[in-house]
């Protein structure tokens, strides 16, 4: 693959009903969640979640008794790459971040569970490309189609230590900002000359510092109307944004927070 080092190169729903998720994204995305567990998922329930030009917008992860049992909750996750995932695990344990899960080697690759020095959670890959894909770069992300990821928001205690913090180990730079009055400095993020998201300080009953993911719909209306026919709750009505577009957060069924970012048809 040729994304650089820092790319959210996949993004992964943990459900304890991934059924339930496949039909309630279905609606609010388009998007189609494999019926049963990918064959090289070593074991766990894992599926592809598939958008309609034919390409994957990235996995679910079926949380099973033990996995609840140990915390694990709803929720989604995103994926940095990094050329070396030992190297980076051991320079962000020595800056205070912590490790989650230890690097594991998958068919698809070595990964490891993280979180910075302000507690977001987040994992890190080096992917295995399938035979004859070598150079083939992840699209998962996406500043402007639907069914992709579109935008990347970390909300943490300490804005200025996490925008130094993924500088130096990913490489991202921040440049501008939106003034939110009381709330602070809305500071943008990228990576070269793509703009992948933002840093913000905690918003009221946020407890702990945590990454949001905006997916990119066709009609953010149409979408809202979605999420509350298929049993989810808005928890931000859809706001527009710089650029003329709308964004909205909500909560599935099973309890994972998100954001949806697109037009107003």
């Amino acid at each position: 693959m040729t994304n650089p080092k820092g790319s959210f190169i996949w993004y992964e729903l943990m459900t304890s009903d991934p059924d339930g998720a496949a039909r309630f994204y279905g609606a609010v995305v388009g998007w189609t969640i494999a019926a049963h567990s990918d064959p090289a998922a070593s074991g766990v329930d894992y599926r592809m979640i598939g958008r309609s030009d034919g390409g994957n917008a990235g996995g679910v992860l079926a949380l099973n008794a033990d996995m609840l049992a140990g915390g694990a909750r709803p929720a989604w996750m995103g994926y940095l790459y990094t050329p070396d995932v030992d190297a980076t695990i051991a320079a962000i344990e020595a800056d205070g971040g912590a490790v989650h899960m230890p690097a594991t080697d998958l068919p698809v690759g070595r990964i490891a569970m993280l979180s910075d020095p302000q507690g977001a959670v987040f994992y890190v890959m080096n992917p295995i490309p399938p035979a004859g894909m070598e150079d083939r770069d992840s699209d998962v992300f996406s500043v402007t189609e639907a069914q992709h990821v579109r935008w990347n928001e970390l909300m943490t205690s300490d804005p200025d230590a996490a925008i130094a913090f993924y500088r130096k180990h990913f490489g991202w730079g921040q440049e501008g900002a939106f003034d939110m009055s009381d709330m602070g400095a809305y500071r943008f993020l990228q990576l070269g000359e793509v703009g992948i998201g933002a840093v913000m300080g905690l918003m009221p009953g946020v407890p702990a510092a945590m990454w949001s993911y905006y997916i990119g719909v066709d009609d953010i209306d149409r979408a809202a109307a979605a999420i509350t026919a298929n049993g989810g709750t808005i928890t931000n009505e859809p706001m527009e944004i710089p650029g003329g577009e709308f964004a909205m957060n909500g909560v599935d069924p099973q309890g994972a927070a998100f954001g949806l970012v697109g037009p107003r048809r």
